[in-house]
């Protein structure tokens, strides 16, 4: 189940919850209806990365469990916050000067989730406990799409 709760006249932010499933694309279409069609599947890309990680990793795929999503637009920039209830995520690489440091290594089938939203969104944050996620995208360097 879907819940959305619209957007309050005058403020610029919506709330989206939907129980922990890998059925992302009503949630993903949602997510992605005020944003220019052309650059929807960059950041359909890393919208999908970032559920898919509350989904399964936090919250385990408990349907009991809900992630929560909250999009804010605000002047030139994109925000969404991703919350699970899960144990916390802690990124294992603390630097953020080259993207690529965030890669694991070739032979580990998991872990390139971290390089990819580095590489889509322009800021990327867990809070304290690591079970919310914010990712922020300035329209005005949307210019460049990573994908055309």
């Amino acid at each position: 189940m879907i819940t959305i709760s619209p957007r309050p006249v005058g403020r610029n932010c919506s709330t989206i919850s939907f129980a922990s499933t890998l059925y992302l694309c009503p949630i993903l279409d949602l997510l992605l209806a005020e944003v220019p069609e052309k650059w929807h599947a960059e950041l359909r890309l890393g919208l999908q990365e970032a559920l898919v990680n509350a989904a399964k990793h936090g919250n385990k795929l408990d349907p009991g469990k809900v992630v929560i999503v909250r999009f804010f637009l605000a002047n030139e920039f994109y925000w969404w916050e991703i919350v699970d209830q899960g144990r916390g995520f802690k990124p294992d690489c603390k630097c953020d000067r080259d993207r690529t440091d965030y890669l694991p290594p070739e032979t580990s089938e998991n872990g390139r989730g971290t390089f990819l939203l580095k590489t889509i969104f322009d800021q990327v944050h867990w809070n304290e406990e690591g079970t919310e996620l914010r990712l922020c995208k300035q329209m005005s360097r949307l210019r460049f799409p990573l994908f055309n």
